[in-house]
């Protein structure tokens, strides 16, 4: 009934014709007013812009430089309301464990829209045996959504797949360049510790941890899939991107640099497209 209230006429005709009317004149097109990006160091634009800094003005998510064309801006040239109000709380290290943290920051300002990328570091330890179990970071990030619904529950969600790794390292071992800075920085040793070796313990680490992130990557679906029609995740969209290194920082050719960026809003903002053109209630007095 979208909330709306119809005085009773004699002729059902009539009433039909009005009720018709109201329901035009609720209607309205979905157009967030606070945004906020939420997960690691890649939502934080890290090294997109500087020597291992972050550059949230070339966040895919929420940046404001016009090189990357992020969420914020394309949502920005459908409407004012955004402007000033994009929030990058997203933190360089972060790992699923630290996902409602940043959701209670989201809350606390009021944010309708977040983007979720949150998955990598998970990956990325130090050994294989400390990645982060699938059923653990399921719970984390159906913990940390269910909170952003108690607290924003006509909020929307977009949750992008955990990059492939592995790609990162096939489209990197042959460089010697980028094998150094994965070696010199310990950069994802799980995955990229001994990037020339060809023994066969070591391309079935690469493989367990690919498959790891594909674990993640289901979880991912899953929850959004139970949150419901305001959560949309990618479809693997980022997950099968097909970067290269022109697409890679060269501070530490694990970050994605400014093509990079642009690259993952390219990717992920067809997945919310649609509720640009999709009516929705307008809000009650």
């Amino acid at each position: 009934m979208l909330g709306r209230i119809v005085t009773v006429f004699t002729g059902a005709a009539l009433l039909v014709a009005v009720g018709g009317s109201a329901s035009a004149a609720d209607a309205r097109e979905w157009r967030p007013v606070v945004m906020a990006a939420l997960g690691d160091s890649i939502s934080a634009g890290f090294n997109a812009c500087g020597w291992y800094v972050s550059c949230a003005s070339r966040s895919w998510s929420a940046g404001d430089d016009p090189a990357v064309q992020s969420h914020y801006l394309t949502l920005l040239d459908r409407g004012e309301e955004l402007l000033g109000h994009n929030a990058n709380l997203a933190v360089p290290g972060a790992d699923s464990a630290d996902l409602a943290g940043q959701v209670a920051g989201a809350v606390e300002r009021r944010a309708d829209y977040v983007t979720i990328l949150i998955g990598a570091q998970d990956a990325c330890t130090s050994e294989e045996r400390r990645m982060t179990p699938v059923a653990v970071y399921e719970r984390r990030v159906a913990e940390a959504l269910a909170a952003f619904r108690a607290g924003r529950p006509d909020g929307r969600v977009f949750v992008a797949s955990v990059p492939d790794l592995k790609r990162l390292w096939r489209v990197g071992k042959d460089s010697a360049v980028a094998r150094g800075f994965w070696s010199i920085g310990r950069i994802c040793p799980a995955m990229l510790a001994r990037p020339a070796s060809t023994a066969r313990a070591d391309q079935a680490r690469r493989d367990r941890v690919r498959a790891r992130v594909a674990g993640y990557n289901a979880a991912l679906a899953r929850v959004c899939a139970a949150y419901g029609p305001a959560c949309r995740f990618d479809g693997n969209a980022l997950f099968d991107c097909p970067f290269t290194l022109e697409h890679v920082s060269g501070w530490d050719y694990f970050h994605p640099n400014a093509a990079g960026q642009r690259l993952i809003a390219r990717r992920t903002f067809p997945a919310v497209r649609d509720w640009l053109e999709e009516p929705v209630p307008a809000p009650q007095p």
